[in-house]
């Protein structure tokens, strides 16, 4: 068994720079590495914590894994701490909790605090993909057979927490990466809660579905948020306990596409988080067509032909594209970064 602790990956449609589409450039700063009060690493021990000892069967790359879950530097509810540890918030069917996660001797150590602990304890192996099955996935293209033999520990794992998927993907709907993280990070820090236990300090916790319908026009401004993108979160919080109850990916795909103001490419990007669905390709995405078409003919394509170039992955579509944008080749740029839009001057 293989337990990998690698750098954030560099390259891919997380990391993507300008925008007009879904995706855009991401904003720096932040307090990745800062240390909650009297040390992260002694922290469970002294503090009444949950634990939790897993050890994955085969590889595990626990910082790759789990990357799509965090939004950018200095998000409220993700920091990775100097001694290796990830610190994740989540507002789990039993309240808030913090989780705490590092590598020890081929295991994974959980510590967990909140009334949420116990339950993300027991779901933290799917969280790390315990359930993601490679059955059918052939990486016949070497470009995808190259990053596969590369990265053996990627996995593509599920929350299981749809809101707290959606919320940041609708932010992200056709605005510069860079707008939609700073106003994630002051909607937490306006209405997230203090993260349980010994957590690193301005974590916070993701609303209750509540607050988001109640937020006021106003502060959706101030975060940079314009109406249609707060509509669309408002909304789809009054519906929250049908999507949280939703079986299958593709059910909830149904349910996700019936509310205004999601789309193929939100749905997707939901639930490859929540349900850990290897398939969930984001079409509609403003770079991830030229990045595959540039990865796999050396030419840019679009929708439609990322489509036919992912075709025999069907099944693992989601799966062949992360591990291509984990390569670096990408199409040159073709000109400079679209400057982002600042709502809240508006």
């Amino acid at each position: 068994m293989d337990l990998r602790y690698g750098p954030a990956p560099s390259a891919g449609p997380e990391a993507a720079t300008p925008s007009a589409g879904p995706e855009g450039a991401e904003s720096p700063g932040g307090p990745e590495g800062a240390e909650p009060s009297g040390g992260a690493e002694g922290a469970a021990g002294r503090s009444g914590a949950r634990e939790r000892r897993w050890r994955p069967e085969g590889p595990l790359d626990l910082r790759l894994t789990l990357h799509p879950y965090r939004r950018g530097d200095g998000d409220p509810t993700w920091r990775v701490t100097p001694g290796g540890a990830i610190w994740r918030t989540c507002r789990t069917p039993c309240g808030p909790g913090t989780l705490r996660l590092s590598p020890q001797g081929g295991e994974v150590l959980g510590s967990a605090w909140g009334p949420g602990a116990g339950w993300l304890l027991e779901t933290m192996p799917a969280l790390l993909g315990a359930d993601d099955d490679l059955s059918g996935f052939v990486p016949g293209h070497e470009a995808v057979r190259r990053a596969a033999g590369s990265h053996p520990g990627l996995r593509i794992g599920r929350t299981s927490r749809v809101l707290e998927a959606l919320v940041p993907a609708v932010l992200e709907q056709k605005v510069v990466l860079a707008e939609a993280r700073r106003a994630w990070r002051w909607l937490l820090a306006r209405y997230g809660e203090p993260a349980p236990g010994p957590a690193p300090e301005g974590m916070r916790v993701f609303p209750e579905p509540e607050v988001w319908w109640s937020i006021p026009s106003w502060d959706w401004h101030r975060a940079g948020a314009e109406a249609v993108r707060a509509r669309t979160i408002a909304n789809a919080a009054r519906h929250a306990a049908k999507l949280e109850a939703a079986g299958e990916s593709a059910g909830l795909d149904l349910l996700l596409r019936a509310l205004p103001g999601v789309g193929v490419w939100t749905s997707a990007e939901v639930r490859q988080r929540s349900h850990g669905d290897p398939d969930a390709l984001s079409v509609g995405d403003y770079h991830l067509p030229s990045l595959v078409g540039w990865s796999l003919t050396g030419r840019r394509t679009d929708d439609a032909g990322m489509l036919r170039l992912l075709a025999p992955y069907r099944g693992h579509r989601h799966r062949a594209a992360r591990l291509l944008a984990l390569t670096g080749r990408r199409p040159p740029a073709r000109g400079p970064r679209t400057a982002p839009r600042d709502y809240r001057s508006f």
